[in-house]
């Protein structure tokens, strides 16, 4: 098994691929990235053009929950862990997947998050978890959710486990228009729309609450 999946959902933005694959070099990434590609994207061509590692998904609604359960659940069995980075993240820290991995292997359940210049320790903006997590939700994420209050599960579910570790030291800036480093686009815009954001949190509730979640907690705990 590999030891670590950076799993990057993408559309329509070829060129924060190319950017991304830059930053990965300067900080000397030795893990695999993964970029996820909608099977319906305009610019398809272009992301195969970037000589990335492209997994295409069939479209299944908006947001990249789907898409990055799918993928992650598909390469279980191929990776000791896993990390999300959104096409906006850059790391700027040098070797910063091996603090990934290093710290992920220390908590052997459980997940990292480093210092994207935004939110900082608040949330889980890009994050690392062990494997197990993956094998025992069916993803990285609950199932009915789309784009937000992800990095809020995340949060909650690293909280509850006691077994979350934020690495200020490591930085994966997040370039959002929130914190005026890139325009809103059109996906941006849709992913981030009320309707998005109401339904998002509702599903967080409603799975936070459910005997799914305990379960998960069960056993992930019983793994620790």
């Amino acid at each position: 098994m590999r030891n670590l999946a950076i799993l990057v959902p993408s559309r329509n933005r070829p060129q924060n691929i190319v950017e991304l694959m830059d930053s990965l070099e300067k900080t000397k990434t030795e893990s695999d990235l993964i970029v996820i590609v909608d099977d319906d994207d305009v610019m398809f061509d272009s992301y195969l053009a970037t000589n990335a590692d492209i997994f295409m998904v069939e479209r299944r609604g908006k947001g990249m929950a789907k898409p990055l359960n799918f993928v992650s659940n598909h390469l279980k069995d191929k990776y000791r862990h896993f990390a999300f980075l959104g096409d906006d993240h850059r790391p700027r820290t040098e070797h910063w997947d091996l603090e990934f991995i290093n710290h992920l292997d220390e908590l052997e359940t459980g997940l990292v998050y480093g210092n994207d210049l935004l939110q900082g320790e608040h949330l889980a903006t890009a994050v690392g978890m062990s494997g197990n997590i993956v094998k025992v939700l069916g993803g990285m994420t609950p199932p009915n959710m789309i784009h937000l209050y992800l990095d809020n599960f995340w949060m909650k579910l690293g909280n509850d486990l006691g077994a979350l570790r934020y690495l200020p030291n490591v930085v994966i800036e997040h370039l959002h228009p929130i914190a005026g480093k890139a325009e809103w686009d059109e996906g941006y815009r849709a992913v981030n729309a009320k309707d998005v954001y109401s339904a998002d949190e509702v599903e967080f509730w409603k799975y936070i609450q459910s005997d799914a979640y305990r379960y998960l907690l069960e056993e992930l705990r019983d793994q620790a």
